[in-house]
């Protein structure tokens, strides 16, 4: 079971980015109308959601684990021209300082991170770049999804078929959404609000 994501997709940055072309819905419902000072995408992967950060912030910041998919964010950036700074970091050790964001995403990629103590840790992370009353969305792949039978949370791996017919095994932790919400309340965020859409959880959290 392959646990080094950066690798994996440095692997797939091309090929995945190339399916990852809009937002989420949700995403787009969260952020809104909002008008922030400064903006952070955890996990930003093409920067697709860097990009719609990028309209309603002064600053946008993107932070995820893979050059490659980093070097995928820059040419989307450059291409569709818009301010956003990329920075390569490991979500449960950001590379940005206390207190900076008034809004952010975390999408589609805490279930990447091989063990609960780094889970937890990139929760906590998220809560000390938050100024006193910003706001974030977080998401995971739950159980809730019909592709799984179980209720309980498990480690587990998805494949990602490249155009040659290659596989790339990708590393997932699959939330109970009991155990998502557990994780939040353990952290040093505050949940004001869960729900779940398309399979996910969503927690939109504040600093606790």
């Amino acid at each position: 079971m392959t646990r080094n994501v950066h690798e994996t997709y440095d692997r797939i940055a091309r090929h995945f980015s190339q399916t990852r072309e809009y937002a989420w819905p949700e995403v787009e419902d969260f952020v809104g109308d909002a008008n922030a000072t400064r903006a952070l995408d955890i996990g930003c992967g093409n920067g697709r959601h860097t990009e719609l950060l990028a309209a309603h912030a002064d600053a946008a910041v993107g932070v995820d684990a893979s050059r490659g998919l980093l070097d995928e964010a820059v040419a989307r950036a450059d291409d569709r021209d818009f301010d956003a700074a990329f920075v390569q970091g490991d979500a449960a050790r950001l590379p940005v300082r206390e207190d900076r964001f008034d809004l952010a995403v975390y999408v589609a990629t805490i279930h990447h991170l091989p063990t609960r103590d780094a889970r937890r840790a990139s929760l906590d992370e998220l809560a000390r770049t938050l100024t006193a009353d910003g706001r974030a969305l977080v998401s995971a792949w739950s159980t809730a999804h019909s592709k799984f039978d179980r209720t309980d949370g498990f480690d587990t791996t998805v494949d990602w078929t490249l155009p040659g017919g290659d596989t790339v095994p990708r590393f997932y932790h699959i939330y109970a959404p009991d155990e998502f919400r557990a994780d939040i309340d353990a952290s040093a965020l505050e949940l004001v609000d869960f729900e779940l859409s398309s399979g996910n959880c969503y927690a939109t959290v504040t600093k606790g």
